[in-house]
């Protein structure tokens, strides 16, 4: 049997064809990211505070270094994908507009820190010094602060944006209030502001999740 030329040129062009609607790469990122924090937040690991003294570190990582690890790699590591990859699909769908680009801009950032988290995370697992834990836990905590304003901005753009459904631009405007005021709290290390993150984090899930499968339907 054979194909015409027509016919090869109509295989080619599904073979070439993106994927859309929920297997678009937005949508499979939010999804992701969604199944990777929920599998983070799952691991038993014993916390330890914004407080917490090099000793108390050191004492609640012992033992746990494979579970933490594995936090940190859902939690810090591959969310870093989505926090990339669904800001610049806001960005694209709004056609690099104004607040398109700082959707996309400020998600890439916060991509970034999340990958220096996951680098100071391990590097936090692998230490049995108290002095070196609390220099890298109070690392990691500033670092998250500095990321959850970028996350605030990613809201706020992306709300603005106007390419999101009606409520995610309500979530985005949530998430970028409280994101901002949990920011606060762990780049300056206040443990009251710091319990925002128990409203930010899932405001945050939700708009990254959303947004990716909103955007991933709508290619």
């Amino acid at each position: 049997m054979r194909l015409t030329e027509q016919g090869e040129s109509d295989m080619a062009s599904i073979t070439a064809a993106p994927r859309t609607g929920l297997l678009s790469v937005p949508a499979l990122t939010g999804a992701g990211f969604l199944v990777s924090w929920a599998a983070g937040l799952s691991v038993p690991v014993p916390p330890a505070g914004l407080e917490a003294s090099g000793s108390e570190i050191v004492s609640a990582c012992s033992g746990h270094g494979g579970a933490l690890a594995a936090q940190f790699v859902l939690t810090e590591g591959l969310p870093a994908v989505a926090l990339a990859l669904v800001p610049l699909a806001i960005g694209r769908a709004a056609r690099w507009s104004r607040a398109g680009r700082i959707a996309a801009g400020a998600g890439l950032v916060a991509a970034v820190v999340s990958l220096v988290q996951f680098a100071i995370g391990l590097g936090l697992v692998a230490t049995s010094s108290p002095g070196t834990a609390h220099a890298l836990l109070e690392a990691l905590n500033r670092a998250d602060g500095v990321k959850m304003f970028f996350l605030a901005a990613v809201g706020a753009a992306g709300a603005l944006a106007g390419v999101l459904p009606r409520w995610l631009r309500y979530t985005g405007i949530a998430l970028a209030v409280a994101i901002a005021g949990s920011g606060i709290g762990y780049a300056l290390l206040l443990s009251g502001m710091a319990t925002l993150a128990y409203v930010s984090l899932p405001l945050l899930i939700l708009f990254v999740t959303g947004s990716g499968i909103a955007l991933g339907r709508k290619a």
